[in-house]
């Protein structure tokens, strides 16, 4: 017989065979590896079956010398890392960094990464040791920081972390996985689903994700995401009821009521394999689905251990509605057989009686009418009551009764469940029919087989009825015939070694292995992959796989299911027959175990490890075919969904029960299964499950070690050993092993001669060096690592040798310097007893100094006082004298100035009485004539009353507080003044008595420096008498007082200064906080004012819109009429209805009802043709690109001094506004003429601006004009004729609604509603018109903001060339920054746009405000979710980066910039975080409220566990704020926007409404549109912000364009002459 061939693919995709005894060849050389990273390295130079490479295949022994940090087999904790301290032999002695110390041996020690970043990384692939402690280390810490998701090359390995982390699958995290590349964002399952959903866009071709793990390790949940999220990519909106996607996520709770249990390990573990076929039609939207079920756990029905738990339904079922259990005759579950074999009841934080209602829902959803749920359910209570059938002995030999009423009454309530006849179903219990040629034979059942019987009956139904509910939801959700691609997501159980191993774990395990050899082929698909696209040299690698465990399996005639099968075929086979035939078929098998101390278990050997399956009911097991007597009863039965299940049997069947294998179907099953697997591109999540207590934050490494060995991840290391599992970048690579060869680097070589030069230095052979990477055989890492220690060792040991040198120099210098001192203080005592010495000596010549001092100051005293008397009385008599005749002259002076004022007083007292009567008579006249003309006025200023009322309580109310005001400040200065007053008093006295003190120290100072001067030069020696040394004393203690009280003086003086400087601040504080004060009055008061013109002008549109509804009826009256004349204004020429009189207004535009004539229909058509030819002419010229006058658009001012002249505020009906607004809706379709756009914006602004400082709503709408009083009779009317008439010749300047000319004030015109309405879309069109520009440039820089994220790789060997390759480098920084450089550049290019077009300051503020706010949304989001973006070197490159769109907005100034750099707050702060230096010294309360404030804790633990530092190899922050932080996460998890750590970008929303204003424009009505128009929802300022902002904008000399200046209607446009 011909060996069997398996399929593979070569490295080019071409089919290839080979034999199963014929071992897998890989090339020696392989890239990425899928679930294993490419850098291993084994430690020691033997080699382990999970992890080490042979030195046979390349591979280099590993140096372990002391000092080397190594990991060592713990039995405790699978792995514990240590440093070698002593090394005997092969034995090493290991100092354990937990206390420990360990011998082991070289062989079984694995290498550690010291420089291995603190965080873990993203990607086990840029692991340097590749081997199972590298592994589990990496994952627990990620674990720890709730990095739940890891990817080995393109495999997601996913640890289940027992909690909600609802911020890591919200739709923003959708939104930013959709259509990323895979591995640019943080490991996630949306990549996965991400990838898959692209190949099958984008190739063509089906593709499937498999999931697997233990029970507990969370495959349902992470199908369930996977699904989620391609119905978000290929999901499609709801015509009718729910979609396919919709309907396949529902499908999961029906499912798992019916195929999940809980077991020792899990809650809610899947009791079946599942595999979900979603299939997409050719634009990549659902189209249909399809659930595939293998093996469900049918033993479970009838056979639970505790503390596990049946299927869910029947808990479900118990706790029912009241209504429902009485229905069924259901109760506790502790009542039925089938469920309290086992303890456990309820499971904890699940309520059975919501999820039962849940189920019920997800039941309508998926199609299950109402009637099939009653019946899927009667189903369910008639199974558990035939578990509570007992049997006893019959009166026959070997026959079996029911035991008691109770069996009686459950046999009856399932019987009318499953509508059928009692007594049948007893019969089918308790007989069996045997046919035989002769006759059909009859007989009993004894209790034992009755209740096999019974339990098997059970056991069919449940299997039926599980199956019709997976073909329900496959017929309800619909396939689609048509669909060339599909997703596939396959859920299934992982590899189960339990101390009981039963048929069910055989063929699980059978499972596993089928798809670990699928696994195994994708492995090697990819490393040949690899190898090519690196083009390096291919050599073969002997590699053999599981193959010879899947043919003792499943090979025929000889495989264990083919033995299993057999044996179910004769009746007298045993469990023990069947293992015997085992032993001796396989006796000679590897893989194939018998143990010594049983005679019916077996061992089999698989990838895993070793599992011992117990047969004992294997046979049983494996049997499923239907009892005749079962299958006639239930076939019979009066439920059509019941009878349905079991379908009539073939006639040569009925009477017989025909066996069939489940093995051999499942079999077929996991054939079928393959076929489709191997159809499609595989992709893999291995679910992993951390803890066996099923709580979060616990990580068991044994645990989870067992399982990266079931699951194949450490298979997978072994394949990747094999190879080169070691694989660098060049950049990399020159980064960590440079200093081995550093003359390697010297000169211009590139970086793959550089790597090539010192892998050939060291001498290490069999590496390859591929286009991008080094590729490294096993052990090579070590050795390099163990070289690269060295290297650092003897620099270690010269920097120490350096720093005891300079310890030793720094010694001797402190004993030379303490010897010095000891030297100075001796020579300084004997200094001072000279010094002594001399003083003394010193002493008596001063005492002989002062004595004679002394004397000659007494007799110069006596001398002065006797001259000053006689000077004192001289001079007082010269001063009397002159006092006296100064008196005289003053009287007289005062005298004659008394009379003169007097008499000119007089005179002017005659002339003030004279004028004042004169003043009196002549303003009596006027007051009398005024009289009269008010009295006639009198009756029409009666609707001016409550208005003047309203008006003159405003301006007393606002009197009395400036009043007040003025009040408290009078209050305040008199306060101030009074207190500085006391205080300059105070001062002056204080000032007085020190100008005195000084002048005393003063002239003792002279008189001393003049008693010196004149005692004698030679010294005599004189008796110094007693008095004479105590007057001297109590001189000098005179002195002493008189020093003390001057410092008092001084210190009370610098006292009082310094309360005087204070109150002084005090004062000048509280004068500027009553400026404050009487800013923010009169800002009130124009706020209250522009708040009561708001309020008119709403309540006057509202009054508008009111009266045109109202108007509707009276208009048919009116056209009715016989005859209906038009009214006209000669000058404006627009039309009104009304009678059959017209009003002409002449040149003065004064009313006169008396003067009225009849017009004919011709005159009126000329006029209206007249009319009708300016608007044409009009749109034609502002069509065209007038250009700007100053500042100030053409455009905008021609069409506001038309409106204006023509009086189009003012009429009902024209179509003069829609004209305008058309030509404005045509001119900026094409949405990416920017130039186009910024031109009209700027006339759109400025017009509105005019607008909204002109339109004022009026009381009415004008409908019904005859009732309305003229303006003209008015007050007001008469007070703004002269302007209404003379449109010519006022100059239109606008300086905040005042006119420039002079004496008269700019009116305000009363608008009517198509006015109104026209404001209200120029404001429309100004929002859309700045939408369209934001969105423009959003557009231009978004390619730009993902490359700014992330500083390109830069040559590790062009950054050590040193100073000459300066010139050099400094170019290169400059690309570096080239990206952020396009951003600026197209900054700058939208600023000049709109400069040039003169757009609004305040609009060019808005835009360049949300721009930098969503480049600190975009760049704050990137940051996050790549690892490789939050390092050191690239927060600096991304500082540079914000430094250049610093410097932009200060050249582009406040103006024009505004705050826009705030915006960059986030970003700002998360590169400042990234930079800085020492971060495990900054405490939390440092980072949170110094650094970052902006960011929130959920941010902060992002950055601080994401952070690596490539530069310097520091670390993130301490763990004591690590931990910190997770604890105020954890305090607010309930919050689900606080969890959320991205940024939201609004902008998207806000767009939406400016887009469509035009569409609903046409889709509403007018009022509703104007409504709609006031949401700014979509713009960050209002048509106020506008007015407010914009600067005094004069209109009068703008020149009208060529077009229409030579032309008599546009004649007003003219500038006035000077």
């Amino acid at each position: 017989m011909a060996p069997r061939r398996d399929r593979a693919e070569d490295s080019h995709g071409r089919s290839t065979y080979c034999s199963p005894s014929t071992p897998y060849r890989l090339p020696s050389t392989h890239p990425l590896l899928p679930l294993h990273s490419p850098a291993f390295a084994p430690t020691t130079t033997s080699s382990s079956p999970e992890a080490r490479g042979d030195d046979e295949d390349g591979g280099t022994k590993v140096n372990i010398i002391v000092g080397s940090h190594v990991w060592a087999e713990d039995a405790d904790i699978a792995w514990v890392d240590g440093e070698v301290v002593k090394i005997n032999g092969e034995e090493a002695e290991i100092q354990a960094t937990n206390g420990k110390k360990i011998i082991a041996n070289l062989s079984k020690l694995y290498p550690k990464d010291m420089e291995a970043a603190a965080g873990g990384v993203d990607d086990m692939t840029k692991l340097s040791y590749l081997h199972e402690p590298g592994v589990l280390q990496n994952l627990a810490i990620r674990y720890e920081l709730n990095e739940i998701y890891t990817y080995t090359g393109n495999i997601l390995i996913a640890v289940n972390p027992f909690q909600r982390l609802p911020h890591l699958y919200d739709p923003h995290m959708m939104q930013q996985y959709k259509g990323a590349p895979f591995g640019e964002l943080s490991p996630h399952v949306f990549a996965v689903a991400d990838v898959a959903y692209r190949a099958m866009i984008h190739e063509g071709k089906s593709n499937s994700i498999l999931v697997s793990g233990e029970s507990g390790a969370g495959k349902t949940e992470t199908t369930k995401m996977l699904m989620r999220y391609l119905a978000y990519l290929g999901g499609r909106a709801a015509t009718e009821g729910r979609t396919v996607e919709q309907q396949v996520l529902e499908s999961n709770p029906v499912l798992e009521a019916f195929g999940n249990a809980k077991t020792v390990r899990n809650n809610n573990s899947s009791r079946f394999g599942k595999f979900v076929e979603i299939q997409f039609d050719k634009q990549g939207r659902i189209s249909g689905a399809a659930v595939r079920t293998y093996l469900l756990e049918r033993s479970r029905v009838c056979q639970i251990s505790d503390p596990e738990r049946n299927y869910h339904c029947f808990y479900l079922l118990c706790a029912a509605p009241q209504e429902d259990i009485e229905k069924y005759k259901l109760g506790n579950p502790k009542n039925f057989h089938y469920l309290n074999k086992s303890n456990c009841y309820e499971l904890v934080g699940v309520s059975d009686a919501h999820e039962y209602l849940a189920t019920r829902r997800a039941m309508d959803i998926v199609g299950i009418s109402t009637q099939e749920q009653d019946a899927i359910f009667r189903v369910v209570a008639a199974i558990l009551h035939i578990g509570n059938i007992e049997f006893a002995k019959g009166k026959e030999a070997d026959s079996s009764v029911l035991k008691d009423d109770k069996s009686k009454f459950h046999l009856d309530t399932a019987a009318e469940l499953l509508m059928c006849d009692p007594g049948a179903l007893t019969d089918a219990l308790c007989k069996r029919v045997m046919v035989t040629p002769e006759e059909v034979i009859k007989r009993s059942l004894d209790p034992y087989n009755a209740t096999i019987s019974r339990d098997g009956l059970a056991k069919t139904i449940y299997s039926r009825l599980f199956d019709w509910l997976v073909d329900k939801i496959n017929s309800s959700i619909g396939q689609d015939a048509n669909s060339k691609c599909l997703i596939g997501v396959l859920d299934i159980y992982g590899f189960e070694s339990f101390k009981s191993n039963s048929f069910e774990q055989f063929c699980i395990n059978y499972t596993n292995e089928k798809l670990q050899q699928h696994f195994n082929q994708h492995v090697f698909k990819m490393e040949q992959e690899e190898y090519t696209k690196e083009q390096i040299d291919w050599s073969y690698i002997e590699f053999v796989d599981n193959q010879d465990v899947l043919d003792l399996i499943e090979k025929k005639p000889g495989g264990v299911i083919a033995l299993l099968d057999e044996a179910c075929m004769f009746p007298k086979s045993t469990h023990e027959t069947f293992a015997q035939k085992l032993y001796q078929t396989f006796q000679k098998n590897k893989r194939f175990v018998k143990p010594k101390l049983s005679r019916t278990d077996f061992a089999i050997a698989h990838y895993a490890g070793e599992v011992m399956y117990q047969s004992d009911q294997f046979l049983d097991k494996n049997k499923d075919y239907v009892v005749a007597e079962h299958q006639e009863l239930l076939s019979a039965s009066r439920c059509s969904f019941i009878s349905g299940l079991f379908p009539p049997l073939p006639e040569e069947t009925s009477k017989t029960s025909k066996f069939a294998s489940i093995g051999a179907r499942f079999k077929l099953q996991l054939t079928s299964l393959m076929e489709t697997l191997n159809s499609t591109e595989p992709h893999y999540i291995r679910c992993v499950k951390p803890n066996n207590v099923l709580k979060p934050a616990i990580f068991e490494n044994v645990n989870v070690m067992q399982q990266l060995r079931c699951g194949g991840v450490l298979e997978a290391i072994r394949i990747s050993c094999a190879g080169y599992p070691t694989r660098r970048t060049f950049y990399e690579f020159l980064h960590r092993f440079g200093i081995l060869a550093p003359d390697a680097l010297e000169g211009s070589c590139e970086e793959k001669v550089a790597c090539k030069r010192i892998l050939e230095k060291k001498g290490l052979l069999g590496f390859q060096i591929g286009k991008t990477k080094v590729f490294l055989r096993a052990g090579q890492m070590a050795e390099l690592d163990a070289r690269r220690t060295e290297v650092l060792s003897v620099a270690a040991r010269t920097i120490q040798g350096k720093m005891r040198t300079h310890i030793m120099r720094k010694k001797f210098v402190s004993l030379r310097k303490a010897s010095v001192c000891f030297q100075a203080v001796w020579r300084g005592t004997l200094a001072c007893k000279l010094y002594d010495r001399m003083r003394k000596q010193s002493a008596s010549v001063k005492i002989q100094k002062n004595q004679r001092r002394h004397q000659a100051r007494r007799s110069y005293k006596l001398l002065n006082a006797s001259v000053l008397v006689v000077q004192t009385a001289l001079r007082a008599m010269a001063a009397r004298n002159d006092f006296r005749y100064k008196k005289r002259s003053k009287a007289a002076v005062e005298i004659q100035a008394r009379y003169r004022c007097h008499r000119a007083q007089s005179y002017h007292n005659k002339l003030k009485g004279a004028a004042i009567i004169a003043q009196c008579r002549w303003r009596g006249r006027i007051a009398r004539k005024e009289l009269k003309k008010l009295k006639m006025e009198a009756r029409e200023t009666g609707a001016l009353k409550q208005a003047k009322d309203k008006l003159e309580k405003t301006v007393e109310e606002l009197t009395w507080r400036m009043q007040l005001e003025k009040r408290m400040r009078t209050d305040l200065e008199e306060a101030k003044t009074q207190e500085l007053s006391k205080l300059q008093s105070s001062m002056d006295a204080l000032q007085a008595k020190l100008d005195e003190t000084n002048a005393v120290l003063v002239k003792e100072r002279e008189a001393a420096k003049k008693a010196i001067e004149e005692a004698p030069p030679v010294v005599k020696e004189t008796e110094v008498l007693v008095q004479d040394t105590e007057k001297v004393a109590s001189l000098e203690a005179e002195v002493d007082e008189l020093k003390t009280s001057l410092q008092s003086e001084k210190q009370r003086a610098d006292e009082l200064e310094k309360k005087h400087s204070e109150e002084a601040q005090a004062n000048e504080e509280k004068q500027k906080k009553l400026e404050e004060t009487e800013v923010k009055i009169r800002q009130f008061q124009d706020y209250l004012r522009r708040l009561e013109e708001k309020l008119s002008n709403v309540e006057s549109e509202n009054k508008v819109l009111r009266q045109q509804a109202v108007s509707m009826a009276p208009s048919k009256i009116l056209s009715g009429r016989s005859k209906s004349n038009l009214q006209r204004n000669t000058e404006s020429g627009h039309v009104s209805v009304s009678d059959s009189k017209i009003t002409p207004v002449d040149s003065t535009n004064v009313a006169s009802p008396k003067k009225e004539y009849d017009m004919d229909d011709k005159p009126q058509k000329s006029l209206n043709e007249k009319q009708q030819e300016n608007q044409d002419l009009l749109i034609r010229c502002i069509a065209q690109h007038l250009g700007f006058a100053g500042n100030r658009p053409v455009a905008a001012c021609i069409i506001y001094k038309c409106l204006l002249h023509w009086r189009s505020f003012e009429v009902e009906r024209t179509s003069v506004f829609d004209r305008i607004i058309q030509t404005i809706g045509h001119a900026i379709e094409t949405q990416d003429n920017n130039e186009v756009l910024a031109y009209w914006l700027s006339n759109a602004s400025t017009l509105l601006l005019l607008l909204q400082r002109t339109l004022k709503a009026s009381g009415s709408t004008g409908m019904a004009p005859q009732r309305r009083r003229s303006s003209s009779a008015t007050l007001f009317g008469r007070m703004t004729q002269s302007f209404r008439g003379t449109p010519q010749g006022v100059n239109l300047a606008l300086i905040n609604g005042s006119m420039v000319s002079g004496v008269e004030t700019l009116r305000q015109v009363e608008a009517k509603y198509p006015a109104l309405l026209f404001k209200q879309q120029l404001t429309a069109y100004v929002e859309k018109i700045y939408g369209m520009i934001r969105d423009n440039l959003k557009k231009e820089i978004s390619p730009l903001l993902g490359l700014c994220i992330q500083a390109p790789r830069t040559s590790r060997a062009s950054l050590m060339k040193g100073s000459s390759r300066s010139n050099t480098n400094t170019a290169a920084q400059q690309a570096l920054i080239a990206h952020w450089q396009g951003i600026v550049k197209s900054l700058g290019n939208f600023l000049n746009i709109l400069k040039v077009n003169n757009v609004p300051p305040f609009l060019v503020r808005k835009v360049f405000t949300q721009i930098f706010s969503f480049i600190n949304v975009q760049l704050f989001n990137s940051l996050l979710l790549r690892r490789e973006c939050c390092s050191f070197s690239n927060g600096e490159y991304v500082k540079a980066g914000l430094a250049e769109l610093e410097h932009w907005c200060y050249r582009a100034t406040d103006e024009y910039a505004g705050s826009a750099w705030d915006e960059l707050k986030h970003i700002r702060q998360a590169i400042g975080f990234l930079v800085i230096h020492q971060k495990p010294k900054k405490t939390l309360d440092e980072i949170s409220h110094d650094l970052c404030p902006v960011l929130s804790i959920q941010q902060l633990y992002r950055i601080s566990t994401m952070y690596w530092d490539d530069k310097y190899g520091t670390h993130s922050v301490s763990p004591e704020v690590i931990s910190n932080m997770r604890v105020l996460m954890t305090e607010d998890s309930n919050n689900p926007v606080s969890n959320s750590f991205l940024l939201d970008d609004d902008s998207r929303l806000l767009s939406l409404f400016s887009y469509q204003l035009h569409i609903v424009q046409e889709l509403i009505s007018s009022a509703s549109y104007l409504t709609i128009c006031t949401l700014k929802c979509s713009i960050p300022f209002s048509v106020d912000d506008i007015s407010k902002s914009m600067q005094q904008i004069d209109i009068s000399d703008i020149e009208p364009p060529p077009l229409i200046r030579e032309n008599s209607g546009f004649v007003f446009l003219l500038p006035p002459p000077e």
